[in-house]
């Protein structure tokens, strides 16, 4: 099988997550996308914002329980702290030897690869598919590597950053969340 691999906090997991794990499928030939929630980092300041990660692992699964090729994954959480995405790709290789991976990436990540752990080795092995982001154009080198694919994902102007502000402000935020999703932070008074 082919998975698609789109690693992120998901504080909290909002539509246009859920609308690029939806396009990379076609645009990649992709059997599935793993969400692989990343756990707090215990080596960078304690971000107040950031909920548990069983809670955001919660979170992505029940927003991804009505799309079958969707998968929510807390395989990072069981790896050495912080992880790095070579390292993670190590240890899927050989939980998972009959599977191909692709990494999913915003173009802002892109610009930063260099400073990715190995990422000679991520940019030789793997194909690696871009989202561009608005306010990031996206480095000139990445349209010459063949495996490199820039993907034209459907724009949803709002990230999980503004959504937490609206909360805070209490602004209606329920339009950017899947209902269920929504349902949970308003209940919980997640980020309130």
């Amino acid at each position: 099988m082919r998975i698609g691999l789109f690693g992120g906090s998901f504080n909290p997991i909002h539509n246009g997550h859920i609308a690029l794990g939806t396009t990379m499928l076609g645009a990649m030939s992709l059997n599935e996308v793993w969400y692989l929630v990343s756990p707090q980092n215990p080596l960078k300041r304690h971000n107040s914002d950031l909920l548990d990660e069983d809670i955001r692992l919660h979170l992505v699964t029940m927003a991804l329980e009505d799309y079958p090729h969707l998968r929510a994954s807390d395989f990072e959480f069981h790896l050495p702290r912080p992880s790095y995405t070579w390292n993670t790709l190590q240890h899927l290789h050989e939980a998972y030897p009959q599977h191909e991976f692709v990494l999913i990436i915003g173009g802002d990540n892109l610009t930063n690869f260099h400073k990715w752990a190995h990422y000679q080795d991520l940019l030789r092995n793997y194909d690696i598919a871009v989202y561009p982001r608005e306010d990031c154009p996206l480095p000139h080198w990445a349209t010459t590597m063949p495996n490199i694919h820039i993907v034209n994902v459907p724009l949803v102007n709002i990230s999980s950053t503004q959504i937490r502000q609206m909360i805070k402000k209490g602004e209606d935020y329920t339009p950017f969340l899947p209902p269920k999703v929504a349902r949970e932070v308003e209940n919980n008074s997640f980020y309130g």
